[in-house]
């Protein structure tokens, strides 16, 4: 849409600069100050119209930039919560490592202890187991000599109460060491448990910061893509607003060249009406210059060479009547070269005719009946192609007054 609308204004303001360049040169003829008027206003109001498209498309621009910058927020907002949740996930990884580490040294420290209980109870029994082993198998074993030692029953039975006590403190001593052993063991187990849920809270907790850590690619994503989208609305809207401001240049300077086709419009009739009402010369008191002939034919052939002879003879007759006003150059050559007066001879037509000769006979013709003194425009000194509104005598494609 932007580029079809972009397209179309160039053309505008090429057709306008077009214009503007012929305006220096306004003329009273075919492409009279009158019809540029009219073109004036006709590009003032197509202007106008591209302006307000042009407005247009800046709002609902800035429309969308709107919406491109709100989104936008909202995914900055959005990333910087993920963030934080990716740091809370990451403070609670940290956490949970750390007492995965803890719990991993208590359980290697309970192994230690396991171990060095079934140690202490290995060799409990092994002390018991060779004590009795002896007791049995050696008849001059320590129990026995004790035994035999004993001096009178009160001293024999102290002895047996002795043995007996220490095989009751062995056995004490061997259940306690199977007491603890099955302890730590008991407590190995429940370890291996915890560090199993830690270890279990541990890959969530990573599952988790992975799950974060796509999402905060997907909305960096996200916000990159709508910056790159805000940048580019920004920029068109730049170029738009640049586009709306040499529009408002350039109606401005349409403006004051419609003013100024106006004031001259307003002129060339009241020069018209002071001609009219001037003092004229008679063509017998005019005396044309050597090259006066030539000139007038190919300017009537510039102007009229399309145009039935009565056309041209018209266009004769309008340049011979400035001759005869007062208001006007007293020369052919003055009347065709004033500035701003003839179109052709601005365009460089008219020298292009001049330097080829390109006057018909019939133009000739007519320059010779028009400095003669005839004329079937009577005193005009104005003509142009036809519009609305202009009235005066009409002669072919043109409109003499």
């Amino acid at each position: 849409m932007l580029r079809k609308k972009k397209k179309k204004l160039v053309a505008v303001v090429i057709a306008v600069c077009m214009f503007t360049m012929g305006l220096p040169q306004m003329t009273a003829y075919a492409t009279g100050t009158l019809e540029q008027l009219q073109n004036a206003q006709q590009q003032m109001q197509q202007m106008q119209q591209e302006k307000e498209e042009i407005d247009e498309e800046r709002q609902e621009l800035q429309g969308e930039l709107g919406g491109l910058e709100q989104q936008h927020g909202s995914l900055k907002s959005e990333l910087n919560s993920l963030n934080e949740e990716l740091a809370e996930a990451a403070e609670h990884l940290a956490e949970l490592e750390a007492q995965i580490a803890e719990k991993e040294a208590e359980i290697a420290q309970t192994k230690k202890e396991l171990e060095e209980a079934k140690q202490a109870e290995a060799d409990q029994y092994e002390a018991m187991q060779n004590r009795m082993q002896a007791s049995y198998e050696s008849p001059d074993s320590e129990y026995l000599e004790m035994l035999l030692s004993a001096r009178s029953i009160s001293e024999l039975l102290n002895f047996a109460d002795y043995i007996s006590m220490l095989a009751d403190y062995d056995n004490q001593v061997l259940l306690k060491y199977q007491a603890t052993k099955e302890a730590v063991a008991a407590k190995e187990v429940a370890l291996e448990q915890e560090l199993a849920e830690l270890e279990v809270l541990k890959q969530a907790n990573l599952d988790e910061q992975e799950r974060i850590n796509a999402l905060i690619q997907t909305t960096a994503d996200y916000v990159q893509k709508y910056a790159a989208q805000i940048s580019t609305a920004e920029a068109e809207l730049a170029e738009i607003e640049a586009e709306i401001a040499r529009k408002e240049a350039e109606i401005a300077a349409q403006e004051a060249d419609i003013e100024a086709l106006k004031k001259k419009y307003q002129e060339e009739l009241l020069m018209s009406q002071l001609a009219n009402s001037s003092a004229k010369r008679d063509i017998s008191q005019v005396v044309f210059e050597e090259g006066d002939r030539y000139l007038l034919a190919n300017l009537i052939y510039c102007e009229a060479g399309g145009e039935p002879y009565e056309g041209q003879l018209a266009v004769g007759a309008v340049v011979i009547n400035r001759v005869l006003s007062s208001v006007y150059p007293n020369t052919v050559s003055g009347v065709i070269y004033q500035r701003r007066q003839f179109s052709p001879v601005a365009s460089g037509r008219l020298a292009l005719a001049l330097s080829q000769n390109k006057a018909t006979p019939s133009c000739y013709q007519a320059a010779d009946a028009a400095m003669s003194g005839q004329t079937n425009v009577g005193g005009c000194v104005y003509f142009r192609t036809p519009i609305p509104g202009l009235t005066g005598i009409q002669i072919g494609g043109h409109i003499f007054y």
